[in-house]
């Protein structure tokens, strides 16, 4: 009876194995030879972690064919296929500090003598390896990855990229030490920004966006039209240098010499690496930049750990396929597989139709996430989505998880196609869809959907600010019919907030006072708050600087409105119509009667430029300050004539920093960029 049990394992166990090599064969040669992938890394990584655990389980299952047994696959043939003088091998994986433990204890044992180390730990960039070699300084090859051994030439393409130099920095080396050829490897990214206009560019051109940065980076890096390279601005971080037929400890001991050797020759060099005695210390800086890695201008998916010796890492060696002296320690996945099990439709305070997927709970990036975005009706076809599909959703940073692939290979049979209605689904009246808009639209003011999300806008912590009035109180109060628009709120008494659900005396008494409290809001909040399209807080920011009032803004014409800095025919447009709607000239008249602010305090217009004590400065302001909420600090410097801008740069005049700064305070320093606390902020606005 027990043999039958295990001979039923081994079956099983073949039957998956089998399965699972399939799969990831297909997925290496749509990435490496197709340049179409089909997933991403992250669920790449647990298909093949599952293999190889089965494997490890079943050795007699192991053949010379498995995809755990090779590098990855043959390169394309478009380009001129290169070999590698030194070949770019990848890194094995760890999950977690316990997996990284046993990886030193495994390096340990094959040098017992050694006792202390250090370790150098640089950021995981996620984009596309390049192997660059140099001859008497020059660069004379730029090659991809590949499959290890063999990469394509893509130097033409390389070139574009501004951060690579063309000649290096000789004169940083030793007397007489410039090799005749060295190599440089290193990682070819975009970063998020340019990443979201390229996006936006083939969005509006009507073509397909790229799914994350790698993927981006990726494509445009095999683009046979050097020109297109040009125009996506890919930038690099060198980490690795070698020397062919020669000892690299003839210009560099160990990798911590050789990363500032690096940025001495010419190469961007990641400045959040660091150097760590103990495995505690590459502990600490992999859980630091865990959450703070989300602050970056571009993508890292882990840390990658490096014994710092390179007479060390000579002792060590490689497996076939590894380095025994460096391992990458990913961070939890932000991409995960689960399956659709239906499709509904989420109506927004803009009447926009939002489809989303709900699907089978899923741990994702910490937090378990049951639905995700599908944007919209063109989204949902391009990624041809249906119910009981097996799909990849990704929370790369963002609030709202999205789909980001379907895993075609995995549909059911009995999986249903999905459509968008032709009614909202609130309040049943037609939708619509504007020519060369890819929103669909529930145009009917009155929709209770539009309604509650205009209100939970109006009462935003960046709008109107009404404590206490959460999402849950805002439908109860558009159910029952107290509230018609976000003037009503104004209408509000504690006997009427009383008779709601779990609602006391004493509660209703402060929403009463939050309300009539809100009353005191600026101008430019208010004109944030009326929820205009393209309107952000930013926008209404300017607008109110230039429009004193909101008779001023309202009689404006769309060209008038296009005069501000900052504000482009669509806002222009958008604004001008929104005050030519009679029923939005009636909530005006009655925010008026209300008492709310709109119009600029008198003070505020009369200081001239010449008056204000940081005109000209920009600042960036980073970490937990001890009195002031960062909004209210940003608010300070713009009302004294300064500019508060996200990322450090060179044209950054002064770093605000309170408590657990992060990157931007390492970026600061790098740059020699001048730091403020919050009382030298005041002490700086008082003088």
């Amino acid at each position: 009876m027990e043999m039958d049990v295990v001979q039923a394992i081994n079956i099983e166990a073949k039957q998956r194995v089998q399965e699972l090599r399939q799969l990831l064969q297909k997925a290496s040669y749509a990435y490496y030879v197709l340049d179409a992938p089909i997933m991403e890394d992250a669920v790449y990584d647990r298909l093949y972690r599952e293999l190889q655990q089965l494997e490890n389980q079943n050795p007699e299952l192991v053949t010379p064919d498995s995809p755990t047994q090779r590098v990855g696959e043959k390169p394309a043939t478009q380009f001129i296929s290169v070999r590698h003088n030194i070949p770019l091998y990848s890194l094995e994986n760890a999950f977690n500090i316990d997996e990284l433990k046993a990886w030193e204890q495994r390096w340990r044992r094959q040098t017992p003598n050694v006792e202390q180390v250090d370790y150098v730990c640089e950021l995981k960039i996620d984009g596309s390896a390049l192997a660059l070699t140099y001859e008497n300084g020059i660069l004379t090859r730029g090659a991809t990855r590949g499959d290890g051994v063999t990469g394509e030439d893509i130097t033409q393409n390389v070139r574009t990229i501004r951060s690579i130099p063309l000649r290096l920095n000789v004169e940083t080396l030793r007397a007489n030490s410039l090799p005749e050829r060295l190599e440089v490897r290193g990682e070819a990214f975009l970063p998020l920004e340019v990443f979201k206009q390229i996006n936006e560019e083939r969005q509006k051109a009507g073509e397909a966006v790229f799914a994350n940065p790698r993927n981006a980076a990726a494509g445009t890096l095999r683009q046979l039209d050097s020109r297109i390279v040009a125009k996506r601005r890919l930038d690099f971080f060198a980490y690795t240098l070698h020397i062919p037929g020669r000892d690299d400890a003839s210009i560099a001991n160990t990798q911590w010499e050789a990363l500032e050797l690096l940025k001495n020759l010419g190469f961007r060099v990641n400045p959040n690496h660091t150097l760590c005695p103990s495995l505690k210390d590459v502990a600490e800086y992999y859980e630091y930049w865990d959450t703070e890695r989300l602050n970056l201008q571009y993508m890292t998916d882990g840390v990658v750990v490096k014994l710092n010796s390179f007479k060390l890492q000579e002792q060590l060696g490689f497996t076939q396929k590894f380095p025994r002296w460096a391992i990458a320690l990913k961070y939890a996945a932000e991409e995960a597989p689960t399956r659709v099990e239906n499709i509904a439709v989420n109506v927004g305070r803009t009447g926009a139709l939002t489809p989303l997927a709900e699907m089978r709970p899923v741990q994702l990036a910490g937090t378990t996430v049951s639905r995700a975005t599908l944007h919209n009706a063109d989204r949902v076809a391009q990624l041809d989505i249906r119910i009981g599909d097996t799909v990849i959703v990704r929370k790369a940073g963002e609030i709202i998880p999205e789909v980001v692939q379907v895993l075609k290979e995995l549909r059911p049979a009995d999986a249903q196609p999905f459509v968008m209605p032709s009614q909202c689904p609130v309040c049943g009246q037609p939708v619509v869809r504007e020519t060369g808009e890819a929103v669909t639209r529930c145009v009917n003011a009155s929709c209770p959907a539009i309604l509650k999300g205009a209100i939970e806008h109006w009462v935003s912590r960046d709008a109107l600010d009404i404590r206490g009035m959460g999402e849950k109180l805002v439908h109860q109060l558009v159910d029952r019919g107290l509230v018609h628009s976000v003037a009503d709120l104004y209408d509000l008494t504690e006997d009427k907030l009383s008779s709601l659900e779990r609602m006391g005396k004493k509660l209703a008494q402060k929403l009463v006072e939050a309300i009539s409290q809100s009353k005191n809001q600026s101008w430019s909040r208010v004109l944030y708050g009326l929820g205009i399209r393209h309107v952000g807080s930013v926008n209404a920011q300017l607008l109110s600087e230039k429009f004193a009032t909101v008779e001023q803004l309202a009689t404006a014409s769309q060209a008038d409105i296009e005069t501000v800095y900052g504000i482009g025919a669509e806002i222009a447009q958008s604004v001008h119509q929104w005050f030519h709607i009679s029923a939005n000239q009636t909530l005006i008249s009655r925010l008026k009667d209300a008492g709310l602010q709109l119009a600029t305090k008198q003070e505020a217009t009369e200081v001239s430029q010449s008056h204000q004590k940081l005109a000209g400065k920009t600042f960036v302001i980073t970490g937990t300050l001890p009195t002031l909420k960062r909004d209210e600090a940003k608010a300070l410097i713009q009302q004294a004539g300064g500019k508060v801008t996200d990322s450090v740069s060179k044209k950054t005049d002064y770093l605000v920093t309170g408590e657990d700064a992060g990157s931007k305070l390492v970026k600061a320093q790098e740059l020699g960029v001048p730091q403020l606390s919050e009382e030298q902020l005041l002490e700086m606005l008082q003088d």
